[in-house]
């Protein structure tokens, strides 16, 4: 019976003393080390009016419409289109001192990539919730790979996190759409 009783003495003090092993000691004068998580949030606020995917959902011609991307959803029209993400949020790009860069696909029906290798493609931005000047993007490039086909590419560096307005012109049409810039 004291035998039986040790042996759940131990496994009891092993249990507490297992929930302290998180515990750190400060020493007399000495702060205690915190860490505070970065918290991204999956929705944007109220007055940045993201982009949702169209009614009825624009599906583009074959063979995009066998392509696309986990969490994003075609938008546009035959004319142009892009890729939107479902949340409406750009979060964690890659930072400069030229201000937070993405690179955006986009796609026109008949764009051959070997046909026009720089497209006539022009890609700006305007911040919605902030006055500031109106960011132009890189000179698009071509690109073509299995999952995405034949498209057009262009990098943006935005000065600044919040939402922002995209645009992008290629011959006679034009498309907008709106998205958060989170940490």
């Amino acid at each position: 019976m004291l035998r039986s009783y040790c042996i759940l003495s131990t496994i009891l003090i092993a249990f507490l003393l297992s929930g302290c092993a998180g515990y750190v000691a400060a020493k007399p004068n000495q702060e205690v080390p915190t860490h505070t998580p970065r918290l991204i949030s999956n929705t944007s606020p109220a007055n940045c009016p993201v982009t949702v995917p169209q009614n009825p959902p624009f599906m583009p011609p074959p063979p995009y419409d066998k392509l696309g991307f986990e969490g994003e959803f075609w938008y546009g029209s035959n004319s142009l289109w892009t890729e939107v993400r479902q949340n409406g949020i750009w979060e964690a790009l890659p930072h400069n001192p030229e201000g937070y860069t993405q690179k955006v696909f986009w796609w026109r029906n008949g764009y051959v990539w070997t046909d026009e290798p720089e497209p006539a493609l022009t890609m700006t931005a305007e911040r919605l919730d902030a006055k500031v000047p109106i960011v132009s993007a890189s000179k698009a490039t071509n690109a073509h790979a299995s999952d995405i086909g034949s498209a057009m590419l262009v990098g943006i560096d935005l000065p600044s996190l919040g939402c922002w307005k995209i645009t992008g012109k290629y011959r006679d049409a034009e498309l907008s759409f709106v998205v958060w810039v989170a940490p």
